[in-house]
């Protein structure tokens, strides 16, 4: 049927060619789609595939679709209305679904779940093993520097004056493990769902979207105790490449080696270093030599061929 999306690219002078268009079978409207380290595109689809409840697709650069996964085959214990992935450090991809888990099928409060670039799935979490603990996650998750994934439930809790309480913020290791860090209790907010943002003093920033002081919504950090670091921009390149290091507190630095091999490089801010990749560099991570200490990259850079 018309209307269930379309995958596009879209060329800078505004040359749009659409790469898939979704029939429900193999998907309805899909979420923002992440650039892999392999160069395709994966992403997901709210609705459609073979039972209803979504789905997670790869899609090349040239428009080849490949389903990877549909969601709640019989009791819906791998989920069900999955949200945008991530792309882990261990090229895994991660995400969370807003509705089935192992504990209640369907009607379960949602679940966080690892996928492989092959479609091989694994729900990692179902919200409501733990007393309170979230409902319907509807946010992507975010990986710190700590290797851990971060996120957020609207719902949950039981915080605060709330209908179906105010909300989670959560951390879950790559195996499975989840801590619930914080309950909303409305007036630091209600329903966060935004996603999370790691800065790079190690700090995680999000959004509420009503509650506070002014029942209108919060801006708020979260502190979890991991150390800062930079991140590259972009993430890979070839040998000359242009390339922005984003941190806290550069001022002062007296290195940049990517893997190792020294960069020449100009500090334009105190949060930002513009250099080049330099020639030998090989993949692996961008480090900053400061008067505070050594900043290591969340992410390896990879160095293209």
């Amino acid at each position: 049927p018309p209307g269930c999306g379309t995958v596009f690219k879209i060329t800078l002078s505004g040359t749009l060619t659409t790469l898939h268009s979704f029939d429900y079978t193999d998907g309805a409207q899909p979420n923002a789609l992440i650039q892999g380290t392999d160069g395709d595109f994966y992403g997901t689809t709210i609705n459609g595939g073979a039972y209803g409840y979504g789905t997670v697709f790869k899609i090349s650069p040239g428009g080849i679709l490949v389903t990877l996964h549909d969601f709640c085959d019989s009791l819906c214990a791998d989920g069900a209305y999955p949200n945008t992935l991530v792309q882990g450090t261990d090229g895994n991809f991660y995400g969370t679904a807003q509705h089935g888990g192992t504990l209640h099928g369907f009607s379960g409060w949602g679940t966080v779940f690892k996928i492989t670039a092959d479609g091989a799935l694994t729900t990692l979490y179902s919200f409501g093993s733990q007393s309170y603990d979230g409902t319907y996650p509807s946010a992507p998750l975010v990986q710190a520097n700590d290797g851990n994934f971060y996120g957020e439930t609207p719902c949950g809790g039981r915080g605060g004056d709330c209908y179906c309480g105010c909300g989670t913020l959560f951390k879950i290791t790559p195996g499975g493990t989840e801590t619930t860090l914080h309950k909303f209790d409305a007036t630091d907010g209600v329903e966060p769902q935004g996603g999370l943002v790691e800065d790079t003093n190690g700090s995680l920033y999000g959004t509420t979207e009503s509650g506070g002081a002014n029942s209108l919504g919060t801006v708020f950090r979260l502190a979890v105790g991991l150390g800062s670091f930079v991140e590259a921009q972009p993430v890979s390149g070839k040998v000359g490449v242009r390339v922005g290091i984003l941190g806290t507190n550069l001022g002062g630095a007296t290195s940049v080696t990517f893997n190792g091999t020294a960069a020449t490089f100009k500090v334009t801010s105190s949060s930002l270093i513009s250099t080049t990749v330099p020639i030998g560099a090989t993949t692996g991570p961008v480090q900053v030599v400061t008067p505070g200490g050594t900043l290591t990259s969340n992410v390896n850079f990879r160095v293209e061929p």
